[in-house]
């Protein structure tokens, strides 16, 4: 069956999408598909939370199928194995072959990973999440055993949120957090100083300027160096494109990620949107925070394209709220030049990404017609 229009992957953006098309009561074509690996959508934002025991699995997952049915458009439980953009066709992993007319991309990315490893020590990317939850559930248990030490790999907000979390959730383990450039190399003096005197404090060695190049025998190496011995690897590295980009025939910029235009249009294949961390725009972010705005104008340029209609141009926003929780119900916060910590920064933290949920989770009576 050749689909009018499908969406792959349930990220930030994709949600936006369909929570905006729900309340402005519009429909895509009949055929449209969601396809997703998970019926859930996690939501990354409240997953260092979840590990430092400040909220359940539910409270961070978004039921894609309620979703779904209110926008009446079909789930389909699925992963990309290849995309041929030319064909305009998406290849399964279950062999499953989708055409489509129009296809919007919102897959997300997988942190990079060692590239010479054994299989001596536990490699959980931070991305796909389920992974590594699934991993840190059966380390709570009390017949396991858990890591006597853990090493997070990366240097940006998530590896620094998941190091104070395992931190909380783990105190008979060692944490360690290896960065290949400074910790948190972007965001201000400041908020660097309060996060290296929060791992102190909390007892988390960091090491920095030192890339982790392979893994053998239990031992983390830069190069030749050995710097660590460990059980278990969190690796929240950045991003990395998905494999299969770069044989799609889509243009893809020198790392791999979807070359898009400022309507989120492939710069190639003019059927084909690219949204989140998926996609390559100039002054556009890898975060949660430009790809939730992304959201709206994806909402509004698939429709105008479906109707004919003119389409809106996404301008990245220059600087973004950054809240960084730090697994005691507090946060640090930066905005340009502007930083502050503590329990009220961690009480706004929870109220955004608690709103964010309320607002994307679709009720069953909403499904049937009694929309809020």
């Amino acid at each position: 069956m050749n689909r009018p229009l499908v969406l792959a992957g349930a990220g930030h953006a994709h949600l936006v999408t369909l929570r905006n098309w729900i309340d402005r009561g519009f429909r895509p074509p009949a055929g449209t598909l969601l396809v997703n690996p998970t019926p859930a959508a996690w939501y990354s934002g409240m997953m260092p939370g979840l590990l430092a025991g400040r909220f359940s699995a539910a409270d961070c997952a978004i039921d894609l199928a309620p979703l779904c049915r209110a926008c009446d458009i079909e789930l389909y439980m699925g992963k990309i194995q290849a995309l041929d953009a030319d064909a305009r066709s998406l290849s399964l992993t279950d062999g499953t072959q989708l055409d489509y007319q129009r296809l919007s991309l919102n897959t997300g990315s997988i942190p990079p990973l060692p590239e010479v490893r054994d299989n001596s020590v536990a490699l959980l990317p931070a991305k796909p999440f389920p992974k590594l939850h699934q991993t840190w559930t059966a380390w709570q248990q009390p017949t396991s055993t858990a890591p006597t030490c853990v090493a997070i790999l990366g240097g940006g907000p998530a590896a620094f949120e998941l190091a104070l979390a395992l931190r909380a959730s783990l105190p008979a383990t060692d944490v360690v957090l290896i960065s290949a450039s400074r910790l948190l190399a972007s965001h201000p003096a400041a908020l660097i100083a309060r996060a290296q005197r929060l791992l102190r404090e909390r007892g988390v060695r960091l090491i920095e300027q030192q890339k982790i190049t392979r893994i053998y025998h239990g031992q983390l190496f830069n190069g030749d160096q050995p710097l660590l011995l460990c059980e278990a690897v969190v690796a929240a590295t950045g991003a990395s494109a998905p494999d299969w980009l770069r044989g799609s025939g889509l243009a893809v910029d020198t790392d791999g990620f979807a070359r898009i235009g400022k309507s989120l249009i492939s710069t190639s294949h003019p059927e084909v949107f690219a949204t989140g961390d998926c996609a390559s725009l100039p002054g556009a972010l890898r975060s949660g925070v430009y790809a939730v705005r992304q959201g709206a104008f994806l909402a509004d340029n698939i429709l105008g394209q479906l109707q004919g209609t003119a389409l809106r141009h996404y301008q990245p926003q220059r600087q973004a709220l950054a809240l960084l929780a730090t697994a005691d119900g507090g946060a640090l916060m930066s905005y340009g030049r502007w930083v502050a910590s503590g329990r009220l920064m961690g009480w706004w933290k929870d109220r955004l990404d608690i709103g964010f949920m309320q607002r994307h989770r679709i009720s069953l009576d909403q499904t049937h017609g009694h929309r809020h």
